[in-house]
Formats: C-alpha cells, sequence, structure tokens
C-alpha cells in the first residue's frame, strides 16, 4: 500500500493474566477499564476487585469505591509500586482493601450470574489460599502499544508507544508519518481523548500534503 501520508492508529492491547477462566469471564464481570464499566448496574453496591499495584491501579481502585461496596485490591508485592501520594490515598480509603502478596490464581462464577468471586494464593506461602466474593475483577496491569510491526521504523518510548515530535502535535520522527490515539498516549487511554487526537492526525496530515 503506497501513500503520501500515514496516520498509525493501532492502539494499545490491555495487559491480562492469561488465567482460563479470565477469559471465560470476559465482559461478564471481568474488565480492564473500571472508567468504561465501573457504573454498569451488575457493580453497584457489591464488592470488587482490582489487580495491580500501579497509580493505575489504585486510581482504578479509587474511582470503583464511588459504585462498589468495598474494594479488594490484589498485588503481587509487599507494597505497593505506585507514588506516595496515590498510595497514600489508597490506604486512606475505608472501602479499600489491600490484599499484598497475593496473587489471582482464578475467577469464580457460573453462566448465570458471570463472576461471583476470586480465589487468591500467597506469593510468599503458595499453600496458603483465599477466597473473595466479587462481583466484578478488573485488571489494572498495564497496556502494551500495538507497536511491534513498526520493527524500528518510528521513535518510540521506552514502554515503545509512538513519540510525538512536536508537543501537543501527532507528528513523529517520519515526515509525512503521524500517529494518533492510545498507540501514542500511555496517560489518558480514553476513546474521546482517542478520537480527540484522530481528529488532530487528520488535520496535521492534511496541512502537511497542502505544504508539500
Amino acid at each position: 500500500v503506497l501513500a503520501r501520508s500515514v496516520i498509525v492508529a493501532t492502539g494499545a492491547s490491555a495487559n491480562w493474566l492469561g488465567l482460563e477462566s479470565e477469559e471465560r469471564f470476559k465482559n461478564r464481570g471481568v474488565s480492564a477499564c473500571a472508567v468504561c464499566d465501573g457504573a454498569l448496574p451488575r457493580f453497584r453496591g457489591k464488592p470488587l476487585v482490582v489487580v495491580g499495584g500501579g497509580d493505575s491501579a489504585v486510581e482504578e481502585a479509587t474511582y470503583l469505591t464511588k459504585f462498589a461496596s468495598r474494594v479488594h485490591l490484589i498485588h503481587r508485592r509487599d507494597q505497593l509500586r505506585a507514588s506516595k501520594i496515590m498510595a497514600k490515598r489508597a490506604f486512606d480509603n475505608e472501602k479499600i482493601e489491600i490484599h499484598f502478596d497475593s496473587q489471582l490464581v482464578e475467577v469464580l462464577g457460573n453462566d448465570d450470574q458471570g463472576v461471583t468471586g476470586v480465589r487468591l494464593t500467597s506469593t510468599s506461602r503458595p499453600d496458603q489460599e483465599t477466597t473473595l466474593e466479587a462481583t466484578g475483577v478488573f485488571l489494572a496491569i498495564g497496556h502494551t502499544p500495538n507497536t511491534g510491526f513498526l520493527d524500528g521504523q518510528l521513535e518510540l518510548t521506552e514502554k515503545r508507544y509512538i513519540v510525538w515530535q512536536k508537543h501537543f502535535r501527532t507528528a513523529t520522527n517520519v515526515d509525512g508519518v503521524f500517529a494518533a490515539g492510545d498507540v501514542a498516549d500511555d496517560y489518558y487511554r480514553q476513546a474521546i481523548s482517542a478520537a480527540g487526537t484522530g481528529c488532530m492526525a487528520a488535520l496535521d496530515a492534511e496541512r502537511w500534503l497542502a505544504e508539500q
């Protein structure tokens, strides 16, 4: 395919644990976006689980406290990776219960209700198991930008996101190539912000073509 200008808008894929039970209950209580799904009726007034220990996980857990009766934050390590400010926010929120040295090994549920709970094991004592009741499981363990196909043709960040060259402009380091959406955004990651940069990239490409 030959083109005078290209807009790369291949997005980023949410990271999953890779559990068979996780796959079974996707869109039936398992989600990778609290802002997208947290307000759904099935989650209101019910206990929820968030997996992760970074800023994103704390942010999602805090957001979910608006709707959930309780939020269980599951983290593999003995302390959060989140910044001190975000960690304090989690510790200070009465609705958030943090489970350190824990990993989710199975999402529990059935065909009628979807997710009904989770099974955890201790990272320090694998023989120690815990079962929690929950109607939702939210994965907050990061995203992977879909940039592998570029094979080094565009400048990328350490996390493999495309680098915007001119502040808020959508230009890449290759003249005539622009980037839009989550493939170049590891901060907002929302449909409306991605759509906005799509509009920006279209305008940038049109103006670049006019200049040529």
